[in-house]
């Protein structure tokens, strides 16, 4: 290893294990997001209002497991900016959403989307910064494209039929919350020694 390389490399490792070590509650960030979209399904009744407290929460939930898995590690944290801002802006989302009882629900709902298309950029830049070092981050794009069509859909037509936002939502919440599965299973099967294959480590 050359002087050269050897401060990419160390980057690289800490970035890697930063991932690794929070690897439990992305898998917590996946299984919440599936409890909610089941929740949103099977809700008999449920209302518009309802719904979008159901957005809000799963908003703010995420949002708290990710800043938490950002900052697992504090020597590798500045490098995962951006998921410590993907958190904060679902933190603030849901925060709006149950702080301002004031608002309409369809003005809290346009906050949903506005989050989820801030969200999923924020994890596609994400993949971009970790094409180099790490395997399956398409996993993390797809996550990305996932949220922003969901935001683009609820705010070109926030005023769309219950039925057609439930399986909205609810199929996002679903959707979203298995890659999050799967993406945090790969880097389960990355924790401990560290694997580098030409410079780019493997989640499985």
């Amino acid at each position: 290893m050359t002087s050269e390389t050897a401060p990419t490399d160390v980057h690289a490792r800490t970035l890697r294990q930063t991932l690794a070590d929070g690897w439990l509650l992305v898998l917590l960030r996946g299984l919440v997001a599936i409890l909610f979209g089941i929740l949103t399904f099977a809700w008999p009744g449920i209302t518009l209002m309802v719904l979008v407290l159901i957005c809000g929460g799963l908003a703010l939930t995420d949002g708290i497991f990710a800043v938490f898995g950002a900052t697992s590690r504090s020597l590798g944290s500045w490098r995962t900016w951006w998921a410590i801002l993907s958190g904060v802006a679902g933190i603030a989302a849901g925060l709006i959403t149950f702080l301002w009882p004031g608002l309409t629900a369809l003005v809290l709902l346009l906050y949903i989307g506005v989050w989820a298309i801030a969200h999923g950029v924020l994890d596609i830049i994400g993949a971009i910064q970790l094409r180099k070092e790490i395997n399956n981050e398409w996993l993390l794009a797809a996550g990305g494209l996932l949220s922003i069509l969901f935001g683009l859909v609820v705010l070109l037509s926030p005023g769309s039929a219950l039925v057609a936002l439930i399986f909205v939502i609810g199929g996002y919440a679903i959707a979203s919350g298995i890659l999050l599965i799967v993406l945090a299973l790969r880097l389960r099967s990355f924790r401990g020694p560290t694997k580098v294959s030409a410079g780019k480590a493997s989640y499985g």
